[in-house]
């Protein structure tokens, strides 16, 4: 019952540009012309017929569901709205004629994003100056990985083994992940076990959980599954040799000097969860030269992290910039002040990493990426 209501705003949105462009303009064409523009809207139905039987694991019909609404449903509609606006305007031939450019490019876009886009990572190389950073940790790197959303790349281990080859490559100090290894289930890390394993850095790899590693998402909704669920993923993750750090900190020393990455579980706005217990993680700390945070959604950062503690730098990631961006422009904005990049507040940091995966096999822009981040002292 809770997807009824956006069933029913979807079908809106496929059955009226349907008949919108079957009155207007296929009036007088073939019964099988008319069938194959109302083709996406019956296989709409044949996904939901498919996620109904086996719900979010039942990957076909995901993949189909997302594939209509992004390749035609969306592009469709732009051409009605564009449309039916030259039509009030007068202008409807120029708008025609935009509103299908439009529509053609955006499945387009959406084609390579869903075939090539989510398969490709990328590095991105970030240096961060801080007044606060010790000398001796000038020069420290750290490889940001987020959101693999494992159970998507089934199909695919390629790009997580091309994203661990890159990470690994970076020779870094030390490797975060800062959530959303799986979709909603422990099972999405069976295939992937032995390559999560070769994930290496000097001072170690450090994880936390993210809103969907409470495997709230998964087939089984009961408190016991969820809970037995939850106990078999963090065991996995620690088994890779990576430190999960659920509401704890550890200190990595230069000499004389500290540096502590501090990991909270998930604190999300509403629906998502609020787990994080900043005093707790960061218990033992005072004394550390410098603070790392890792908080998967980067909403904590103005809600507690900034009025509540002295943490210089906060690695987030959760939005995925909604894995669409374009000229530096994503729909997250919409969502979330600090959706993907660097934000500043005086000294103190945020870097927000748009991610790889998503329960949606889609990128286009906001692509898979690995982030190297080298820190700075600015004395």
């Amino acid at each position: 019952m809770r997807f009824l209501l956006p069933i029913i705003v979807l079908t809106a949105v496929a059955v009226l540009p349907d008949m919108y462009i079957t009155r207007s303009f296929l009036k007088d064409s073939s019964m099988y012309v008319k069938l194959l523009q109302w083709l996406p809207t019956i296989l709409f139905f044949f996904s939901i017929a498919g996620l109904q039987s086996g719900g979010a694991e039942s990957n076909w019909a995901m993949k189909l569901f997302f594939a209509v609404i992004l390749c035609f449903f969306l592009p469709k509609l732009l051409f009605t709205v564009l449309s039916l606006l030259g039509r009030l305007l007068h202008l409807q031939g120029a708008l025609n004629t935009a509103g299908a450019t439009l529509g053609v490019l955006f499945l387009a876009c959406s084609a390579y994003g869903m075939t090539i886009g989510w398969k490709n990572p990328v590095v991105k190389e970030v240096d961060l100056h801080f007044k606060d950073l010790p000398e001796s940790f000038d020069g420290y790197t750290i490889v940001h990985l987020s959101d693999w959303h494992l159970g998507t790349y089934r199909p695919h281990p390629q790009t997580i083994r091309k994203e661990i080859d890159l990470a690994n490559q970076a020779d870094a100090d030390a490797i975060v992940f800062t959530g959303d290894i799986v979709n909603g289930s422990p099972v999405e890390l069976g295939p992937f076990k032995e390559m999560l394993s070769t994930l290496k850095a000097r001072d170690g790899v450090f994880s936390i959980m993210g809103n969907h590693d409470y495997c709230m998402y998964g087939s089984d909704h009961t408190p016991e599954g969820i809970h037995r669920n939850i106990g078999i993923l963090q065991e996995m993750e620690r088994s890779f040799g990576w430190k999960l750090l659920l509401n704890e900190n550890a200190l990595v020393s230069r000499g004389a000097d500290t540096l502590a990455i501090i990991g909270v579980e998930n604190d999300g706005t509403p629906p998502f969860p609020q787990y994080a217990d900043l005093d707790k993680a960061q218990s033992g700390t005072d004394g550390a030269d410098f603070k790392v945070l890792l908080s998967h959604d980067p909403t904590h950062w103005r809600r507690s992290v900034l009025p509540d503690t002295d943490i210089d730098l906060t690695l987030s990631g959760h939005t995925h910039a909604m894995q669409f961006k374009v000229l530096g422009f994503s729909p997250s904005r919409f969502a979330y002040k600090e959706w993907g990049g660097l934000y500043e507040d005086g000294d103190r940091k945020l870097y927000v990493s748009t991610g790889s995966g998503g329960n949606v096999a889609f990128r286009f822009g906001a692509w898979p990426e690995v982030i190297k981040i080298t820190l700075h002292s600015s004395h």
